[in-house]
């Protein structure tokens, strides 16, 4: 970029707002996957009118541009890999409107997730999607992605909740689509383009979202297993019960002493595998579901079912799950995580093929995920600087893509496709369904300016 061009931006969105001094840009160019790539400029948006100016500034001179939320992505979607202005939007905060009659909030897309339920709790209300990165990930970052979370298997994931969007188009168009109401049919259903598109269509700004009221009761337990069989079979046995848990998590053996080593959150270490399950409802019941579960893990093998007595067991037991990740980091020097979705059935299948690929190709691998909706995170423990290790690692994770279709799954169930899955995509939607993707791009953004060389390879006509 050149300096007239450098001086716009400075125009658009203030001194203090733009970065171009390379040392202030190695921040942004990276997020939570292994990709990398330095932006030219970085700027910093407060509100939708600045993205439009942008939008239509580098429509006018050809200039790549790459959202950004917080950094925590999986996928590689916020890396700048043409360069060109990475555009952050977690200065965007701002609670528009809460609605506790209609249940709803209407907020700015930089918020945190986490920080949504604190200002609908007076209400007795909560948001429903609950990401593992739920304490930094940003509200538009979860829009992007459809990201899911521990609670998915009962309350869904984020486009469950996504009523109306404010959206900068490619161009600068400033559109709302979506309504407030419950019924709304005026048009296409435009809305779900956006959510899971990966910021290649539009910049989300602001978003209105449904809301719940809080349960009044919740149980929380945790099954022990000697064989993973057991506690993947244990899964579909629960939800055969008649059973919807509000979370049903998974961890192998490897993931659990692994946390146990990070902190102690009194998770069995010679277990092969445990199940962490909860319940919510009216107290009867919470209760009643979580006496079928007791019954149908004891019938698959269960060696013990231990229940949380109190709060402070309960969240020691969820903050085990939570630190899952950050537990495998310190295990080797680098990790790949992986994010694969079966239907529940298929769950053994899959958790035997993990367990044999990287059996095959001599790779220590940590097996967690949300069980209950059949999304399992098999995450690779592995040194980057052993070439043979790494060669071997890439050609597991092409298998086990390679797995997840083989089953009728999905080689992605909440944290998208970006960089790191898009030599993957083809296999499972084919080509004519990568041209129907090319097709849509194209229409919104011709020029492949926003967002470009995410998911699948694109060139302006």
């Amino acid at each position: 970029m050149n300096k007239r061009q450098l001086e716009e931006l400075v125009e658009i969105f203030g001194k203090d707002n733009t970065l171009s001094e390379p040392e202030d840009l190695m921040s942004y160019s990276y997020d939570a996957s292994h990709a990398e790539a330095l932006p030219e400029v970085v700027v910093f948006a407060t509100t939708t009118e600045q993205i439009s100016a942008l939008m239509k500034f580098a429509y006018k001179e050809h200039i790549p541009v790459t959202p950004r939320g917080q950094g925590s992505g999986l996928s590689g979607g916020s890396v700048p890999i043409q360069k060109g202005v990475v555009l952050v939007l977690d200065k965007m905060q701002k609670v528009i409107d809460f609605d506790p009659e209609n249940r709803l909030i209407t907020v700015e897309t930089g918020i945190t997730t986490a920080d949504i339920d604190p200002i609908v709790a007076v209400a007795n209300l909560f948001y429903p999607p609950d990401p593992g990165s739920v304490a930094f990930s940003t509200i538009g970052g979860n829009i992007a992605e459809n990201a899911g979370g521990l609670r998915g298997l009962k309350y869904g994931v984020t486009k469950d909740y996504v009523k109306m969007l404010k959206v900068v188009l490619p161009k600068g168009d400033i559109v709302t689509i979506g309504s407030k109401c419950v019924k709304h049919v005026a048009g296409f259903n435009i809305e779900p383009i956006f959510v899971g598109s990966e910021g290649l269509l539009g910049v989300i700004t602001e978003v209105t979202l449904a809301l719940l009221p809080i349960p009044a009761h919740r149980e929380s337990a945790l099954a022990i297993f000697n064989t993973l069989d057991d506690a993947a079979r244990s899964v579909a046995a629960i939800i055969a019960a008649g059973v919807t848990p509000s979370t049903m998590e998974f961890m192998d053996n490897t993931t659990i002493n692994a946390i146990q080593n990070f902190k102690d959150c009194n998770l069995p270490r010679d277990a092969e595998a445990v199940l962490l399950i909860e319940t919510d409802g009216e107290k009867g019941s919470a209760i009643g579901e979580m006496e079928k579960i007791k019954v149908a893990v004891s019938e698959n093998g269960a060696r013990d079912f231990s229940m949380a007595t109190n709060a402070s067991e309960r969240d020691l037991l969820f903050e085990g799950r939570r630190v899952a990740l950050n537990a495998l980091a310190n295990v080797k020097p680098n990790l790949i995580l992986e994010d694969a979705t079966v239907v529940r059935s298929k769950l053994p299948e899959m958790v035997k093929g993990i367990v044999d690929i990287a059996t095959r190709y001599d790779l220590q691998v940590g097996i967690f995920g949300h069980a209950g909706d059949g999304n399992l995170h098999p995450t690779f423990l592995i040194n980057k600087n052993d070439s043979d290790e790494m060669a071997r690692t890439e050609k597991a994770v092409k298998e086990l893509f390679e797995l997840a279709i083989d089953l009728e799954g999905t080689i992605s169930g909440e944290h998208g496709i970006g960089l790191e899955k898009k030599p993957f995509l083809e296999d499972q939607i084919g080509a004519a369904g990568i041209a129907v993707l090319r097709d849509i791009k194209r229409t919104f953004d011709p020029e492949n300016l926003l967002n470009p060389g995410k998911m699948f390879d694109f060139t302006p006509v």
